[in-house]
């Protein structure tokens, strides 16, 4: 079975390459050094690299991992959270 490779537009890569910049500041600001975090995150140096520089390629769960070393694991749970989009779409159907 080959594996498919995800496509992300260029102005989705951004959003990527921001968060993973997020995660570098929050484990800068706990004054952490990238070694501790993998260790911790028990993932490899070279992927918490590509973590904060926002690797599409990289697995949710070491992203996870490192988000709970850091002790952001909660942020996880605001993805998706506030579907205004999706809330909408469901006031409309209410209306019919």
């Amino acid at each position: 079975m080959s594996k498919k490779k995800q496509t992300i537009f260029p102005k989705h890569l951004k959003t990527l390459e921001q968060m993973g910049e997020n995660i570098k500041l929050a484990r800068k600001r706990r004054k952490l050094t990238a070694v501790q975090v993998a260790e911790r995150a028990d993932i490899v140096r070279t992927t918490l690299y590509q973590i904060e520089k926002g690797n599409p390629s990289v697995a949710i769960g070491a992203y996870f991992n490192v988000l709970r070393v850091l002790g952001l694991q909660d942020d996880f749970l605001k993805l998706a959270a506030d579907d205004e989009l999706g809330r909408k779409l469901q006031d409309l159907e209410l209306l019919k």
